[in-house]
């Protein structure tokens, strides 16, 4: 994202939605990167049925997963498909850092409810346009930034634990 933003002249993360770099100069490289983060996020559902076997958890990550690709197949100029599948992407993707606490030990357990929650709180706000001073770009990066940071948690944590079972 951070690459797309700077080919993208006169992008404002504040004023500018985060999908606007789908369509723009830096389509080609936000696109495809949000795709293969969305693939790799359906790939590791997989992975996680096969060890840990929590229907919720691995139901919340593919779908989480499929509106991230999603959002790099259907950029916003596709403007009845994306927004579907942004929402599917935000909304799985908070409600899988909280789900996924039954996987992960104490503080990440903690954490992965806190941020599934700013990430959920702050969907609330985008979708009520309630952007507290942050810009409807600010407040998109609020959803999307806790989830992402959460997911890299996560993916350290499982390989990091000898007992992916705990």
């Amino acid at each position: 994202m951070l690459v797309a933003e700077v080919l993208y002249s006169g992008y404002s993360a504040a004023d500018n939605y985060i999908s606007d770099l789908g369509v723009g100069p830096s389509a080609l490289i936000f696109n495809s990167s949000v795709f293969l983060f969305g693939l790799t996020g359906v790939v590791a559902s997989y992975y996680l049925w096969q060890i840990f076997h929590e229907k919720l958890v691995v139901i919340l990550f593919f779908l989480a997963g499929i509106g991230v690709m999603g959002v790099g197949v259907f950029p916003e100029s596709v403007e009845v498909i994306h927004p579907i599948v942004s929402l599917i992407a935000l909304l799985f993707g908070g409600l899988s850092a909280i789900a996924a606490y039954k996987l992960e030990k104490p503080p990440l357990s903690y954490i992965s409810v806190i941020m599934g929650l700013i990430a959920l709180i702050a969907f609330v706000l985008f979708a009520t346009q309630n952007f507290l001073g942050l810009g409807k770009g600010g407040m998109e990066r609020m959803i999307a930034y806790p989830i992402v940071l959460w997911a890299i948690g996560f993916g350290g944590y499982l390989i990091g634990s000898e007992d992916k079972k705990s």
